[in-house]
C-alpha cells in the first residue's frame, strides 16, 4: 500500500474566531508532521492534508473533538509520495468564494443524494419519479476538463462566482427537471444546490462530490479523472494518482 494518506474534508460550521483558531490548527498539524491547507472562516472549515497515517487521523480525531466540528467527514486516497510542499493554515472571508452572504449552508443544506442513487438514476435514466435528470458540474473549466460525468451540463465557468449568473443564463434548460449539482468533493455544489433551490430549481447535491462517487461505486458514468488541487494533478476512479 502506499505510504502517504491523503484526506479532504470540509464542514459549514460556525467560527466565532477563524483568526484565533488558526495558529492552533497550524501548530497542531506541524508537530504531526503534516503538509497541505486548512481554510478557515466565520462559514466553517476546509481542509487538504496528507502525511503518515497515524498522524493524520489523529489529528482529524482532535479536531472532531470539538463540538463545532464532530460532524467533519473525510474522504481518504493514497499516495506514494507527499503531494504538498508546505503546510498552511489561512482565514479566509469564504472556505468556497461565491460573493453570495446569504447563501448559509451552517444553517441548512439542500437535499442531497446519495452516490449509489445517482447511479442507479443514471442506469435507468430518469430519478425514481420518472422526472429526467440534469447533471450540472459546478466546478471551474480547467477541472471539467480533466474529467466529467457523461452528458453533465457544463456551463464553462472560470471562478464560483460566476455561477449564480451563469444560473440565470441557463435557467430554461433547468426547469421541471431533476438537477443534480456536484464537484470535487461537495463543498462547492453544497452551495450551489442552495442557490438553485433559491431560484426555484428542484435541486439537489451529489453527497460527497466525485470523490465520494469514486468511493463508493467506482467511475460508473463518469469520463477521465477527477482534478484535484495538489501536486497529484488529478485522480482515477479508483482514487489513485493519474498516470503522468
Amino acid at each position: 500500500m502506499s505510504a502517504v494518506l491523503n484526506v479532504s474534508a470540509y464542514l459549514f460550521t460556525h467560527i466565532v474566531d477563524p483568526a484565533g483558531l488558526r495558529p492552533v490548527l497550524r501548530d497542531r498539524a506541524v508537530t504531526a508532521g503534516l503538509k497541505g491547507t486548512i481554510l478557515l472562516a466565520e462559514e466553517g472549515i476546509n481542509l487538504f492534508l496528507a502525511g503518515e497515517p497515524t498522524a493524520v487521523r489523529g489529528f482529524l480525531d482532535t479536531l472532531r473533538a470539538d463540538p463545532r466540528f464532530a460532524r467533519l467527514s473525510a474522504k481518504e486516497s493514497w499516495s506514494d509520495t507527499q503531494p504538498f510542499g508546505k503546510m498552511l493554515v489561512k482565514r479566509k472571508r469564504e472556505i468556497i468564494r461565491m460573493d453570495r452572504p446569504t447563501i448559509r449552508p451552517e444553517s441548512g443544506r439542500a437535499p442531497v443524494v446519495a452516490p449509489e442513487t445517482l447511479r442507479r438514476w443514471l442506469d435507468q435514466g430518469h430519478d425514481d419519479a420518472g422526472r429526467d435528470v440534469v447533471l450540472l458540474d459546478t466546478r471551474n473549466a480547467f477541472e471539467v476538463d480533466y474529467g466529467a460525468f457523461e452528458h453533465a451540463a457544463d456551463w464553462r465557468i472560470e471562478r464560483f462566482t460566476q455561477f449564480p449568473d451563469a444560473v440565470a443564463a441557463h435557467r430554461a434548460e433547468l426547469e421541471g427537471k431533476t438537477v443534480v449539482s456536484y464537484c470535487t468533493g461537495g463543498i462547492r455544489c453544497e452551495k450551489a444546490a442552495i442557490h438553485l433551490r433559491e431560484e426555484g430549481i428542484d435541486a439537489w447535491q451529489l453527497d460527497g462530490g466525485i470523490l465520494g462517487y469514486f468511493e463508493q461505486v467506482g467511475g460508473a458514468h463518469f469520463t477521465g479523472d477527477c482534478f484535484v488541487f495538489d501536486e497529484r494533478e488529478a485522480v482515477g476512479a479508483d482514487l489513485s494518482p493519474r498516470a503522468s
